[in-house]
């Protein structure tokens, strides 16, 4: 008979006080209750360790040395467990080599489709460039109309300078005849004299031949001949007609760029045969940025306007404020005015240094005078200087506070070779195409057209791709990009991710326990997450998630309330049952909640403000499209709108990074905006977000917000 339930039994992980609970199988259960009920407690440290901990005892002792032991949770017993699969929202990358495209595992089969049937370009002219056997060339040529006379050359010289005596020797021991030097045929036996400082081509006539019957294996010879010459490259002169050049490599005939057999290592960033070598594959450099050196231009260089490791001080006698007086002197450039008012060249003398000319140095004090001519370096190219000769990581640290991304002038930020980007599939290539958001990936691939060999071969890589892209749109995620940084999504965005690989993998029989799926899902995506999560259940697995989002409870089989209230007055199973069997319990907060006996009211009258607002003129930044934003202050205000719609663009990088910088003197640069109004109001900001408060175990609630501090005074 089969197991259709799990029973646990004796239950006190944490708050949870020796409790029994008895769940389905293969259905979709929702685990609810406050904040600190015990939920998780019950899901992830007591049902998920179980299940992970036995799955792995059930291995040889060799596989369990490279996988971590989950310890025994404090529970009696637990029957009818499934080896357990935790998506939680702690598991993003940070790393910056790990994109949306890397982490779903979709880029390594556009690698493999690149290297099966991508087309090679010449990185230089753009020109298609293909393989060519001999047999393939020979046909090429006898297509040629019946008695056209052609010469095969070898072309051994390409567009290089120098008299290339060497080269004619050799061809004259070789045997040959003629030879056709910047296209003019000499005869080997005479004195061929060549331009020593023009480049030259130069070509041996290997062979003269008539099109017709039966020359078929003395061309194949010929070709091959020519072939050994040059490596692979083949001409064809066709008197009276256009001339026609072959490769036997991937290499373009006229610019004789190769690029060697197509690999799917090619194209990995994260693998020096295919990445970038100026940037190695992460697409930025990290560079001193003029905007985090002069943060506030309305300051002038006498208050301060220059904030540089090590140009910071700027009392009379200071080296700083000797070379910035000697440039005011020689320049005409005045330190008190504020900065936005001085032109460009001259706050690059500051940052830059006056390129060679000396400026007459004053410095000295009661004790000695010091009075010499010495140039400036500028402020930018001592930090350089600095950082790369400094053998102390303090002092790199704090140079690279001043420093920030900027695309790699070599790839722009493609973080791949130029050979490369130079491979298409439907006529765009790797790097386009991961710049293509999921929903127009996913179009690209529906409308691809390409030959039938190229169908016979990357039919299943494309399938493959066009089904993990589908599972990124039915969680949600159409608006990402492939080649979006996996340290940039959201916590809810990667457990999604994590969510559409696992539907990928198509398991059956398995007990996902997921950890508030629907966090930072606006009410339109909920529907595709809830219909998701029903289809991993469809499959035959069991799904249990901790979640307070109503839609994803009145859409599950089975409701597990925690409660009734936090920590201590937790730890206990409220109700378990459907959702009506919730809403019936008088006990349950959440059934009175979801059957609106209690509800949350809507306030009578909204704060009107204190009459100043925040405004945001012309941002720009990622999807924003040059919007001006006014924000009421002494009010509480919500910024809403779809997932990926520039939420976060327009708080977290202009609005929070901007005042950062300005008010809490945070080294960091703010997103694309003309400019902001109202800071003058302000005097701090304060950035809360989802990251873990305190990672040391000397950390507790009462240190963290610093209650301990007064009981200790006490």
């Amino acid at each position: 008979m089969p197991i259709n339930e799990i029973v646990i039994k004796g239950a006190r992980e944490h708050n949870l006080k020796n409790v029994d609970v008895t769940i389905p199988r293969d259905k979709l259960v929702v685990m609810t209750g406050l904040s600190g009920s015990g939920k998780s407690s019950l899901a992830f440290d007591t049902i998920y360790a179980d299940g992970q901990r036995r799955y792995v005892e059930s291995l040889s002792s060799y596989a369990r040395m490279f996988l971590g032991q989950m310890d025994k949770p404090d529970v009696d017993s637990i029957e009818g467990l499934s080896p357990a699969i935790s998506i939680d929202q702690k598991t993003t990358s940070k790393n910056p080599r790990s994109t949306v495209g890397t982490v779903t595992e979709i880029y390594d089969y556009l690698r493999l489709l690149y290297a099966r049937i991508g087309v090679p370009h010449c990185p230089v002219c753009g020109r298609e460039i293909r393989q060519q056997t001999v047999d393939q060339i020979v046909d090429k040529i006898m297509e040629l109309e019946e008695g056209t006379k052609i010469q095969l050359l070898a072309p051994i010289v390409r567009g290089r300078k120098g008299e290339h005596t060497k080269e004619l020797d050799r061809a004259r021991k070789s045997g040959y005849v003629r030879v056709r030097i910047d296209g003019i045929t000499y005869d080997l036996s005479e004195e061929i004299k060549i331009e020593k400082n023009k480049k030259h081509t130069i070509e041996i006539v290997v062979d003269r031949l008539v099109i017709k019957e039966g020359i078929k294996s003395r061309l194949t010879d010929s070709i091959e001949t020519v072939s050994s010459l040059t490596g692979g490259l083949v001409g064809v002169d066709v008197i009276g007609g256009e001339e026609m050049l072959f490769s036997q490599n991937y290499a373009c005939p006229e610019h004789g760029v190769s690029i060697d057999e197509l690999t799917p290592r090619m194209f990995s960033f994260n693998n020096p045969f295919g990445a970038c070598e100026k940037c190695t594959g992460l697409g930025v450099f990290k560079k001193i940025d003029p905007e985090l050196i002069i943060p506030n231009k309305d300051l002038s260089i006498r208050q301060g306007a220059i904030k540089a490791s090590g140009w910071n001080s700027l009392e009379e006698g200071s080296i700083a404020m000797m070379y910035f007086n000697a440039i005011s002197e020689t320049y005409g450039i005045s330190l008190d005015e504020p900065v936005k008012n001085l032109d460009k060249d001259a706050i690059d003398i500051f940052l830059y240094g006056t390129q060679g000319q000396k400026l007459h140095l004053k410095r000295g004090n009661k004790f000695y005078k010091a009075d010499y001519q010495a140039e400036f370096e500028g402020v930018i190219p001592n930090l350089e200087r600095r950082y790369k000769e400094s053998n102390s990581d303090w002092a790199k640290a704090d140079i690279e506070a001043y420093m920030s991304d900027e695309k790699c002038p070599a790839c722009h930020g493609e973080r791949l070779k130029k050979e490369s980007l130079s491979v298409t599939v439907g006529g765009i290539n790797i790097a386009e195409l991961c710049h293509k958001s999921v929903a127009k990936a996913l179009e690209f691939f529906e409308n691809l057209e390409i030959s039938d060999r190229d169908k016979l071969i990357g039919e299943q890589i494309i399938k493959e791709i066009r089904s993990r892209l589908g599972f990124l749109k039915s969680v949600g995620l159409e608006y990402l990009t492939l080649s979006r940084s996996a340290g940039t999504l959201s916590g809810g965005e990667s457990q999604r991710i994590r969510l559409a690989t696992q539907i990928g993998s198509s398991l059956v029989g398995v007990l996902y326990i997921l950890d508030e799926p629907s966090i930072g899902l606006h009410q339109r995506d909920n529907d595709k997450l809830i219909a998701t999560l029903k289809r991993l259940r469809d499959l035959g697995n069991t799904l249990i998630v901790v979640e307070h989002d109503e839609d994803t409870m009145r859409a599950a089989d089975f409701v597990v309330d925690v409660g009734p209230g936090a920590g201590i007055h937790g730890g206990e199973i409220v109700c378990a049952g459907t959702v009506d069997d919730i809403m019936k319990c008088k006990r349950s907060i959440t059934g009175q909640y979801l059957s609106g006996a209690k509800k949350i009211p809507v306030p009578e009258t909204r704060r009107q403000g204190n009459g100043k607002y925040l405004k945001v003129i012309g941002a720009t930044q990622n999807n924003l499209k040059n919007i001006d934003v006014e924000i009421p202050l002494g009010t509480f205000t919500c910024v809403t709108g779809v997932s990926g719609s520039g939420k976060s663009s327009l708080v977290n990088e202009i609005i929070y990074k901007e005042l950062a910088g300005r008010l809490n003197r945070a080294k960091i640069r703010s997103g694309a905006f003309k400019e902001m109004q109202g800071i003058e109001h302000l005097d701090k900001v304060i950035d809360i977000d989802q990251s873990p408060i305190g990672r040391t175990p000397r950390s507790n609630p009462a240190t963290y917000t610093g209650v301990f501090t007064d009981i200790r005074e006490l």
